[in-house]
């Protein structure tokens, strides 16, 4: 597959970029025409990866939360998220519904959040190494 767009950027892991991450992710991936329902499902994604972030990879600390956005031909999007934090022991287990380190209000659904809005989702992680998950769609849109 041939990459046509990118986008790359680097946020500070704080809650209150995650608002800022959905809404340049989606903005990039506007001009595939997407749908309002592609559209709500990418944003959705984002959230519950950045999220992810800031809550588990760096739940002791701030670091940085490293974004690529690339569309394909075909209007694949990919979207690479990722961070230096913790990582992840049991990708297979974190990634079960319900499963959470968090504790509190956390439901453990971030995963499955991801999964049921993407036609791909891949997780890769290492303990003290960080994680990295790659979000994929294609857009249908209104054509």
């Amino acid at each position: 597959m041939k990459c046509v767009n990118e986008l790359k950027m680097t946020l500070d892991s704080k809650s209150v970029n995650e608002g800022f991450a959905r809404v340049a992710v989606s903005a990039f991936v506007a001009s595939l025409d997407p749908n309002i329902e592609e559209l709500t499902d990418i944003k959705t994604a984002v959230s519950e990866a950045v999220t992810n972030c800031v809550v588990h990879g760096y739940a002791e600390k701030e670091g940085k939360i490293y974004i690529t956005v690339s569309i394909f031909e075909k209007d694949i999007v990919r979207i690479k998220i990722r961070d230096r934090g913790v990582g992840i022991e049991n990708v297979e287990k974190a990634m079960e519904p319900l499963f959470t380190t968090a504790g509190g209000e956390r439901a453990g659904l971030g995963f499955a959040v991801m999964e049921s809005f993407m036609d791909k989702v891949r997780v890769k992680s290492a303990p003290d190494k960080g994680t990295t998950v790659v979000l994929e769609k294609r857009i249908r849109g209104k054509k």
